[in-house]
Parts: structure tokens; sequence; C-alpha cells
């Protein structure tokens, strides 16, 4: 089945001109990487994804992307439609039969999913971030077991690390496994957990130290746990503020057995392996917030084209043509962001600095375009008639989840007073 869900996604990627290959190439392919320099130029390829990504958002996700806000309906045909587009999964390396495609050209693809809708992008987003530490800790067994399955079909996976009272603290956790014999005993509550209830397998975090004075880098263990295990309690779905398509729920884990051979690296590496993710996974998040603010610019943009007061366009008032000068100012700023972050991931840096900047500007820039957006609108931009409604209310959590806004800036000035103190 991984041979077959390959070949349906190279079909689909050749007949879209489309080929995996390394982000940080160049149309001319350069003999070394510092040859190029720096260049704004998307490849051909890069094109492609972006364009097939752009086409699905356009003319598949934004027309319901109501009806599931309203509904809170999981997109399940979205979701299938973006797997067999070869738009889901894009980190999976090709061992296991996905694409491997680097952080920028996933970056690519998450700007055009979000700006058709952020929860259909945030489900799919999680995904990635549930990979994650299997791909950047497991081994080769671990990989093409939980990794390869999801080339073979469109299943969800999660990143069960938040609980009920430590979200930002994630040194907190309170979940514990305990070993026994050739096995762990899970038990904890987690909470806030994107695909949640839809999920095949978790990524969990769990404290396997007893000892409360161990420091984080020994205390926690990651492992791989099935879904469907004995002793897991899946709770309701929350009712969030915004992008409520998307799946959030908590989960309990009571006597949950895990076999030893599903701890990633090995006992105490999970604090590592948990916040190494995030330096991967956080340029995309920056680039889904880019990808709304981005909608509610064109959103805006149109209406005070078409919208008249006192003989004509309100575009063409100072005091609405100077709010449209900053919105874009502040999108592109924040696209360059999420760009230079998956750029230096991909060229093997350590990315930790960028990773934040751009998700705490992103996250920022998309709740203040959207607001913005809103008031350009008026009355209308009040009315759930109007798409920018909904896009205030789904830019509130880009401040929130994978590291609030104030995390980021804490890891910023430790990342930049540091330099000082090397």
């Amino acid at each position: 089945m991984a041979a077959l869900r390959a070949c349906r996604v190279g079909r689909s990627l050749v007949a879209c001109g489309l080929r995996a290959q390394s982000s940080h190439a160049t149309a001319t392919s350069p003999k070394s990487k510092s040859a190029a320099g720096y260049s704004f130029d998307l490849t051909d390829e890069q094109k492609e994804f972006q364009a097939t990504a752009r086409k699905f958002a356009r003319e598949e996700i934004i027309p319901v992307a109501s009806h599931y806000d309203v509904t809170g309906e999981y997109p399940v045909p979205l979701i299938k439609r973006a797997w067999e587009l070869g738009l889901m999964n894009t980190h999976i390396p090709e061992s296991c039969g996905g694409l491997g495609l680097g952080t920028f050209d996933a970056c690519l693809i998450t700007e055009e999913l979000a700006y058709g809708c952020t929860g259909v992008q945030t489900a799919i987003e999680a995904n990635s971030l549930g990979q994650m530490p299997v791909i950047i800790g497991g081994n080769e067994q671990q990989q093409k077991k939980y990794l390869g399955r999801m080339t073979e079909e469109p299943l969800m996976c999660a990143y069960c690390v938040t609980e009920p009272g430590a979200g930002s603290d994630v040194a907190g956790i309170k979940t514990r496994a305990e070993r026994k014999g050739d096995e762990y005993i899970v038990n904890g509550q987690k909470m806030w957990i994107t695909n949640g209830g839809k999920a095949n397998w978790y990524f969990l975090l769990a404290r396997s130290n007893p000892d409360p004075k161990a420091p984080a880098s020994k205390a926690f263990t990651g492992f791989i746990v099935e879904a469907d295990s004995p002793g897991i309690q899946i709770g309701r779905k929350e009712l969030n503020m915004g992008q409520r398509c998307s799946d959030t729920r908590g989960i309990i884990f009571e006597d949950v057995r895990v076999p030893k051979e599903n701890v990633l690296i090995g006992e105490g590496a999970g604090f590592k392996i948990a916040m190494g993710a995030f330096d991967k996974t956080r340029p995309p998040v920056a680039a889904g917030a880019v990808g709304l603010a981005q909608r509610a610019l064109d959103e805006a943009t149109k209406y005070a084209m078409e919208r008249k007061t006192f003989g004509k366009a309100i575009a063409e008032h100072q005091a609405v043509s100077f709010m449209l000068a900053e919105m874009a100012l502040k999108v592109e700023l924040s696209r360059l962001a999420y760009q230079r972050a998956a750029w230096e991931v991909d060229v093997g840096r350590r990315n930790t600095y960028y990773a934040s900047i751009a998700k705490a500007y992103a996250g920022d820039i998309a709740n203040q375009v959207a607001a913005d957006a809103v008031q350009i609108f008026g009355g209308n931009g009040f009315n759930s008639e109007y798409p920018v409604e909904k896009l205030m209310r789904d830019a509130k959590i880009y401040q929130i989840y994978e590291g609030t806004a104030q995390i980021q800036r804490v890891i910023i000035a430790r990342e930049h007073i540091g330099k000082f103190k090397a």
C-alpha cells in the first residue's frame, strides 16, 4: 500500500509538474550553496507547489469554509483531497513513502491553505507537528511503521503535550510514565490537543523520572502511542472562538500501556525532541498567519475599491488607503520573517531565534490586519455574512498555540542576550 500511495502522489505531482527537491536549491542549481547568495525567486517546482495549493484553497476550500465554521464539522472531504494532491504530510521522508520536502516548501503550501481557511490548515498542519518528533527522533522501524502508514491513507496524528496546568510551562507536565518490564504505564491528562479525536496515533510527552527536582532535559520521555490503546478517554470537542472545524480535545490516559519500542531515542530525551520539533513547525505556523493576513488584506482592498462614500471609492480616501498600506507593509514583512526561519533550518542551521521571531511577528500581524479589515468593512465587517468577521476570530489562536506571543519573546530575548554572553 505504501508503494501505491507513493505512486498516486507521484502521478499527481507529475501531472502538476512538481518534483520534490531541496528547498534552498535555485533554478540554475549552483555548484555550492553559498554561491547562490540571497535570492527572492522561487524555483519552478516551488511555484508549482504554490500554484497547486492556491488552486485547491480558492476553488475547493473557500466555497465551503463558512459551512465548516458554522457547523464545526471536521473537514474530512477537504483533508482527503489535500492528501490526494500531496499537500499533506510533506515532511515525511522519501524512505517512508513521503515527499521529503523542506520547511520552506511546506511553508509555501501552508500559506496558501491558510488563505482558504485556517481551521482546515490547522488540522492539516497539526499532522506535521505530530509527525516531527518521529521524523527527528524516531529510528528506522518507528518511522516506517508510523510515518509510512500516513502515506498509504489519509490518517491524522497529534502532538500530545499540553496539559490543563502546563501550557507554556512545558516543564510543568504531570502526566507520568512508569516503567514496568518491557512497557510503560501512562497516567495523566492532556488538554487542547489538535486532532485529538481524529488521530490514529499520538506523540506523547510524559514525566518518566520520579524525582521532582530532575531537570527537564532528563525528566521527560517521548512516546508514540496508538490512539486506540485501552485506557485512553477522548473528551468532547471544544467549542472555540475561531478555527472551529479544527478538532481540539482533552485526552485522559488511565493505565495506558506503551511498549518500550515506542520510546523515541531513549528515556529522558523527550523534552529535547518536543522542543526541537518547534524549530521546524513554527515557520509553517507563521506562514499560516501570513496566509490569513493576506486574505484579510485582499478582502479589505476589494471592498474598499467597491464601496463608495462622498462620491468616490473609500480606497481613494487617505484614511483608508493608509490603512491598506500599513496592512500590506505588515504582510510582506511577516512573510519574509517566516521565509528566513524556514531557510535557516533547511540549510542545517539552528533556527530557534528566527522561528520565534517569525511566529511572534506573524501571529501579531494576523490579528492586527484582520482587525483592520473589519474596520474597513465597517458595519458589514461585524456581520457574519462577510468573510472578515471569521478571519478576525480565526486569527487570535496564532498568538496562543505552539508557544504564546509572550513565550516567543522570552525565547527571542534569551537567544539575543546569549549572543553577547558567548
